[in-house]
């Protein structure tokens, strides 16, 4: 007779067997050995493994069990842990189910139980070895009985088995015969196995009463002592911890020490408090991991020797000798107030408006991101159709306006005297710009080509600016900026974006340029890599990393930035950015620190010097430096920003409808109207709309490049690349398309090309004249 099939599991049964559960997006679903005892679930890679190595649990007590389809089915228990199962069948996973269902309820009825405090049991741990040791003894004890009244169990359950099929087929045979001779006989057997079977079964349930009697007297001393455990651990955990982080400060003093030159004194090394952000400098212990760090620190700043730290009566600013002041007398804005006296007084500025302070409130909108990225690996973000659901009611022109946010900055960096000085006020200026990106997870809208942003603080600011988009494939948006102050800023930004499944990497190209009139300094920079991550699951976050060298081309001083990325292991606080800046000589001059989403510091430096190798062999910079001034600091968001996508109070007028401004101007685009209103379906309806008038434009675009061309053979040339679509949008934009307002130049002093704005918007603004506007909305 064959082997029946496993019964469904009941209430204490140990339940285990093969499930597949989800690892990565790169391994998929991978075969792994479950176990169900105790209200815990265990898994392994391996039935071998169980003896030494458990790969995970799940106390099924506080955890959530959800069925998704036909096989598979979810455990979690709040975040910490999730478990993606799949059965190889829907009756594999109705077993599973149905277990771990039970099993939760016991765990649950248990806990409660446990929490009263009726029974015999200490509730303090042991004061002595010898308490545990008895205690130990007890529990492996009672295991030990529990374990034989399992194995009574199972075999009065084998024989139940066996006796009850005996006695259906005697039953079976009983009805079959005839009445006769042979009946007293049949009648006799049948009333053995009856017999045998109900011995059988009184047996078993003596059994069951004796283990359940055993169960109840002891689960909740065993619960007890498992809270005592459980409160050893972690105390036990608070105590390595605590050790931990005193051994990382002990390390980080010693290394400090042993990487000082011999001519500090101790009064010297005791100064914490001019000490620059390097790595033997104090953070903040909740910021801190105590594994190794990936990229070391390439310099270290620490005090200067206090002899650095005495008036020169010879040099009134002290910036360009290698002697400096002390800390009072180090202050850039006013040592360059009072050595310009042609520079004018600073004098408050009325707004000529009240600029507005609130947009709607984002709606909240669920959309499947996975349904509409999961066909996107590997793309360019600017090629895939995106609802407005993941946008924010700003256009790319707008988001790059917003560069201009910290722009007293570049006022400041006008009046110094120094190059070295103006250098510090620039690399400020380029870190504060990621500042209004740190919560901002929304796309901006792609700009039609041609489209146009004006941002004109010429009254309150002093300073008006202008964008165009200049090619829509690839994405390329030129931008000139200028200021009564004495500054012009112009860059010309084109994005590359990849989608990688996890995360979404933006790298983008081209370069940023300032020029300041009076000293005719001429700088140029260009961005580092924005990465997003948690595309799929979690919660976004953003991140920059990378370096920046910005170069000033008329001394050949220079800044190299350093953006150092997120990483769980790093001791460093999170988006770290450091700076040095240095004369053509390479001489190191000032060194800047700080993060890109709060503050800049900057300390002139009196001394440099090569330290002992670091992690990895590194040589590492020894900066002796003044005490650390702030140049920079991020202006708080305003009131509610987490409703309205996070917008900086420059960012929530950028949208503002303004009179008088051009046809092109992104605030008359229709479709960012309607979403900044709420209104997203219309929204996504206008998207669609003004993106099918664009390709509309661009075929007209194509068939009059085969009308303009020289030869019939290049027109036959084009019109098949054409009809083959190999002709991109760049090739028509460089050869058919003209921008409005930027013309390509080559510029003598970066030796770079890139779009300069020509002239004639803001006289065409004065005068109303914009029939030289293409309609694009």
């Amino acid at each position: 007779m064959s082997e029946p099939k496993p019964p469904t599991p009941t209430p204490g049964d140990n339940y285990k067997g093969w499930l597949f559960k989800w690892t990565n997006y790169i391994k998929g679903y991978q075969r792994r050995w479950f176990v169900l005892s105790n209200g815990l679930l265990s898994y392994y890679r391996s039935q071998a493994e169980m003896g030494h190595t458990c790969r995970g649990t799940i106390n099924l007590a506080t955890a959530n069990i959800a069925v998704e389809d036909s096989c598979n089915f979810v455990i979690s228990n709040g975040g910490a842990q999730t478990y993606h199962l799949k059965a190889n069948s829907e009756i594999e996973r109705q077993r599973w189910i149905t277990a771990l269902e039970l099993a939760k309820a016991k765990a649950v009825h248990m806990q409660a139980e446990s929490d009263d405090s009726g029974d015999d049991c200490p509730s303090v741990p042991p004061t002595s070895g010898q308490g545990g040791g008895c205690r130990n003894s007890e529990i492996q004890s009672t295991l030990r009985t529990l374990n034989s009244k399992v194995e009574d169990l199972t075999t009065c359950n084998d024989l139940i088995v066996k006796h009850g099929s005996a006695l259906q087929r005697s039953l079976s045979e009983l009805e079959a015969i005839r009445v006769g001779g042979d009946m007293g006989e049949k009648i006799k057997q049948v009333t053995e196995r009856a017999t045998l079977f109900r011995i059988t079964s009184n047996a078993m349930i003596n059994a069951c009463r004796d283990f359940l009697s055993l169960a109840q007297s002891h689960s909740k001393r065993w619960q007890k002592a498992l809270q005592v455990e459980r409160d050893q651990r972690i105390r036990l955990e608070e105590t390595l911890e605590q050790l931990a982080k005193q051994h990382n400060h002990l390390e980080r003093a010693f290394r400090g020490a042993t990487v000082l030159p011999s001519s500090f004194s101790n009064s010297t090394l005791g100064n914490k408090g001019g000490s620059g952000k390097g790595d033997a400098s104090d953070e903040d212990d909740d910021n801190e991991f105590f594994d190794a760090m990936e990229d070391p620190a390439e310099f270290i700043t620490v005090p200067a020797d206090p002899k650095y730290h005495r008036r020169s009566g010879s040099n009134v600013s002290g910036l360009s000798s290698e002697t400096g002041m002390d800390d009072q007398s180090v202050n850039f804005d006013e040592l360059s107030l009072a050595s310009n006296p042609e520079s004018p007084q600073p004098q408050e500025l009325e707004p000529v408006r009240q600029r507005r302070t609130r947009i709607p409130d984002k709606p909240n909108y669920y959309l499947n991101l996975w349904s509409i990225m999961k066909n996107c690996i590997g793309k360019e973000l600017s090629k895939i159709p995106m609802p407005v659901n993941f946008n924010e009611p700003l256009s790319m022109l707008q988001r790059l306006s917003e560069d201009l946010e910290y722009y007293e900055l570049l006022d400041k960096a006008a009046k110094c005297q120094s190059s070295l000085e103006q250098m510090c006020y620039v690399a400020a200026f380029t870190v504060s710009s990621y500042s209004t990106t740190v919560h901002r997870t929304g796309k901006p809208f792609n700009p039609l080509l041609g489209e146009t942003f004006e941002l004109d603080r010429l009254k309150e600011c002093g300073y008006r600016s202008l964008c165009e988009q200049v090619s829509h494939h690839p994405p390329a948006a030129a931008h000139h900026a200028y200021s009564e102050k004495g500054w012009s800023l112009r860059q010309e930004i084109t994005l590359a974006s990849k989608f990688r499944g996890k995360y979404l990497s933006i790298m983008p190209l081209g370069s940023i340029q300032c020029i300041f009139e009076k000293s005719n300094n001429h700088y140029s920079w260009k961005k580092v890599t924005t990465t997003i991550h948690n595309i799929i699951v979690g919660k976004l976050w953003i991140d920059q990393s990378g370096e920046i060298d910005v170069v000033n081309h008329r001394t050949g001083d220079r800044c190299h930035l350093k953006f150092t990325p997120y990483s769980y292991f790093s001791r460093d606080v999170p988006r770290k950015v450091t700076g040095v800046v240095t004369d053509k000589d390479g001489k190191a001059h000032y060194v800047l620190s700080g993060t890109w989403d709060e503050k800049m510091e900057f300390s002139r430096v009196m001394q440099s010097s090569k330290g002992e190798n670091g992690t990895e062999g590194k040589q590492r910079t020894v900066y002796q430096t003044l005490k650390a001034k702030e140049i920079w600091t991020k202006n708080p968001l305003p009131e509610g920003a987490e409703t309205m996508y996070y917008f900086s109070t420059l960012a929530l007028t950028l949208n503002e409808p303004e009179e008088g401004v051009a046809p092109t101007d992104s605030r008359r685009r229709p479709d960012q109207r309607l979403m900044e209103d709420g209104r997203w379906d219309e929204a996504n309806a206008e998207k669609q709309r003004l993106e099918e008038n664009q390709r509309t434009r661009r075929r007209e675009r194509e068939r009059e490049a085969v009308k303009t061309a020289s030869t019939p053979e290049e027109a036959d040339a084009v019109e098949t690349a054409t009809e083959a679509n190999e002709v991109s949008e760049e090739s028509f934009h460089q050869d058919n398309y003209q921008a409005l307002w930027f013309e390509k130049v080559d510029d003598q002093v970066s030796g770079e090309t890139l779009h300069v704005y020509k002239g004639g918007y803001w006289e065409a603004k004065d005068q109303g004249s914009w029939d030289m506007c293409p309609d694009i909305f």
